[in-house]
C-alpha cells in the first residue's frame, strides 16, 4: 500500500523520539553507526571532527529545522563528525528505516537531500579555497559573515551574531591561533567594523567587512 506524503509524515511523527541535551552534551560521536536521522527541534549544535592530537576541527553548525546524520545513513557509513549542544537543545530521532522508506517513496524529499549534499560539498570546496588563498584577516571577516548568516539576530538587530562562541572555536573555524583571532577582532573593533560586548559580536560596517573578506552578496 502506497502512502501519501502526509501519511509518511504522520508515521514519522508518531514514531520519532525526542531527547533533551544540556549545553556541552554530545548528541553523537564521529565514527558511530547512525540509528536514524536527527532533526533539531530547539537549540544550536556544533559539528566537529577530532584530530589525532585530540584537537577539534569545526565542520559546521545546526539550528532548529536542520537534519543531522543523513549523509552517513545514505552512504551506509559511520558519522563523519561529532555533534555537541551549544546550548540546551531538543533533538528528535527519526528511525533509519522510516527515513529510508520515505526517501524511496517520495521524490521531493530525495531531491532535497541531494541538494543539501551538493551544498555541503560546495561549502567544503569554498573552505579549502579560503584556507589556501586568503589571509587570516580575510578569513576572519568571512567567518563573521558565516556566523551571522547561520545565527541571524532577532528582529531589528540582524547585524548581531546570536551565538556566544569561545574565541577558541572562532579560531578553529578560521584556521589560526586563538591569540591571532583576539588580536584581529581587536583590530576590527578599532577600525569600527565590529562592536564587541564580552564574547558577543555585532557587525557595524557590513560593506567594508565584506570587502575585506572578498564576500559575495549572498552573505546577508
Amino acid at each position: 500500500m502506497n502512502f501519501s506524503f502526509e501519511d509518511d509524515l504522520e508515521v514519522i511523527n508518531c514514531n520519532k523520539i525526542c531527547n533533551h541535551f544540556k549545553k556541552g552534551q554530545t548528541i553523537f560521536y564521529e565514527g558511530n553507526t547512525p540509528p536514524g536521522l536527527y532533526c533539531i527541534n530547539k537549540g544550536k549544535v556544533k559539528l566537529y571532527r577530532t584530530g589525532k592530537d585530540g584537537k577539534e576541527q569545526i565542520t559546521g553548525f545546526g539550528i532548529p529545522g536542520d537534519f543531522l546524520g543523513y549523509r552517513a545513513i545514505i552512504a551506509e557509513e559511520g558519522y563523519a563528525n561529532s555533534a555537541t549542544a551549544l546550548e540546551d537543545t531538543v533533538v528528535c530521532l527519526i528511525r533509519k528505516e522510516d527515513f529510508l522508506t520515505m526517501l524511496q517513496k517520495n521524490s521531493y524529499i530525495s531531491k532535497q537531500m541531494m541538494v543539501s549534499l551538493c551544498k555541503e560539498l560546495g561549502i567544503a570546496m569554498e573552505k579549502i579555497q579560503s584556507l589556501s588563498q586568503k589571509s587570516v584577516r580575510e578569513r576572519l571577516a568571512e567567518t563573521l559573515f558565516y556566523l551571522k548568516d547561520t545565527f541571524k539576530g532577532k528582529e531589528q538587530d540582524e547585524s548581531k551574531i546570536e551565538i556566544v562562541l569561545p574565541r577558541e572555536d572562532i579560531a578553529n573555524i578560521v584556521g589560526t591561533t586563538t591569540e591571532t583571532v583576539i588580536r584581529t577582532l581587536s583590530d576590527f573593533k578599532n577600525e569600527k567594523l565590529i562592536e564587541l560586548d564580552g564574547k558577543k559580536i555585532r557587525i557595524l560596517n557590513e560593506n567594508k567587512l565584506r570587502e575585506i573578506g572578498g564576500i559575495e552578496e549572498h552573505y546577508t
